[in-house]
């Protein structure tokens, strides 16, 4: 199948601000495609599937060589994660699909990506597409890739773009060692803590990028300059990134919340409730930057016009100094015959004359600069009040980086 859109990256690279097309625009098919055709990116990892089965008493981990392998965990009384990593092969998807009987539209979903985060239901199996954000190596961009969440009765098949970067270290070291209830409940709570997971990946990237507008203020105050507007125009493209992946997983989680599905408890529902506080509270994070963002491109704005105003009055300054004195000079410089008429110049016949003269412009030109000094011109005004930037700080102080707050008892 060859698509007529811009191809999309299966897999996850750093957000490119440079790039119009770089996560902007969702997978979607071609007129006339069949429903539940796959789009297998030729550069895609091959998958490797990763299972964990564990209940409250022991907890074991494999790597599977097939699809097949999984047979024997579905139906167990035990939660089974069978984690894929990769979907660089059609074949061992389409196996994959067979074992779990996933419908054909929900394996196009899966694999074709990236797909806007969203919650479907299929027979005795809950769909849910979020989005993963993982801060870069040079701690200056992020990782963004599309994580589906496949949630059966005593399992839950987890696909991931690539298998280099996620999140889950956490949960699969609390099921090694038996830490917290993680063991004590069924599959739904492991979905819902890697959903935890996923959403709490969003604070580092955000705490980051927090720290990168602090120092684009403090260059956008002191030493505006064109590479200081190309980072200010990257960072609202990177925010806005951040936006689209964060934005559809607010109604993913409400309609977990609401919507009563079968496969998702009571209790459980109560800790996908505090996901939704978190992700309220990263939309409020990345809105706020935004604004702080945009607001220092005013600030560039300004930044510049100042330092325009100093060179124009450095330059009034100066050039209202030397009227007086070019007048005085073009005057003696008429050169008019005193010999001829005593009206004629004739200072220019005295003998201390020329000393006066100069002595009257140095005189005139002190006068002029002490006017000027006493009425603030040489104040400079390229730096902002310090008042200003403590305005532009307190700003930040709205959305402070502060993950003691959220509880640690759920887990």
């Amino acid at each position: 199948m060859v698509n007529k859109r811009p191809p999309q990256p299966t897999v996850p690279v750093a957000i490119d601000p440079n790039n119009d097309d770089s996560y902007v625009d969702y997978y979607y098919d071609d007129p006339g495609d069949t429903p539940g055709t796959l789009d297998i990116n030729p550069n895609a990892p091959h998958p490797v599937i990763v299972l964990i089965d564990y209940n409250s008493e022991q907890a074991i981990r494999q790597e599977l060589a097939t699809p097949e392998e999984c047979i024997p965990y579905l139906d167990s009384y035990s939660v089974s994660w069978i984690d894929v990593k990769g979907l660089g092969s059609e074949d061992v998807l389409q196996r994959l699909g067979k074992v779990f009987g996933l419908h054909p539209l929900m394996l196009e979903d899966i694999v074709n990506v990236p797909q806007r985060p969203k919650v479907e239901e299929y027979n005795n199996q809950l769909l849910i597409i979020t989005r993963m954000v993982t801060l870069h190596e040079d701690q200056e961009t992020f990782e963004n890739e599309q994580v589906s969440l496949i949630l059966g009765k005593n399992y839950l098949l987890t696909v991931q773009e690539e298998p280099k970067y996620d999140c889950f270290g956490p949960i699969r070291e609390r099921i090694r060692t038996a830490k917290g209830t993680i063991c004590q409940h069924k599959a739904d709570y492991l979905a819902y803590a890697i959903i935890d997971s996923i959403i709490d990946g969003f604070f580092p990237v955000l705490e980051a990028y927090g720290e990168q507008l602090e120092e684009l203020e403090n260059e956008v105050v002191e030493n505006p300059s064109r590479q200081t507007l190309e980072k200010i125009h990257d960072m609202r493209r990177q925010l806005l990134n951040l936006r689209r992946a964060i934005w559809p997983q607010r109604d993913a989680i409400n309609a977990l919340i609401r919507d009563g599905y079968d496969l998702i408890s009571d209790e459980v529902r109560v800790y996908l409730r505090d996901c939704y506080d978190h992700i309220i509270q990263v939309l409020d994070m990345v809105e706020t930057y935004r604004e702080l963002a945009g607001s220092l491109m005013d600030v560039y704005l300004s930044s510049v016009g100042n330092k325009m105003n100093e060179i124009m009055k450095f330059l009034t300054v100066v050039s209202s100094i030397f009227i007086p004195l070019t007048f005085i000079a073009g005057v003696y410089g008429m050169n008019f015959d005193p010999n001829r008429s005593p009206l004629n110049m004739p200072e220019l016949t005295w003998y201390w004359g020329y000393p006066l003269c100069v002595l009257l412009m140095v005189g005139i030109a002190i006068g002029l600069i002490n006017f000027f000094w006493r009425r603030g011109w040489f104040q400079d005004f390229s730096k902002i009040p310090s008042s200003g930037k403590d305005k532009l700080s307190g700003r930040r102080q709205y959305v402070p980086f502060n993950r003691s707050v959220r509880p640690v008892s759920r887990r």
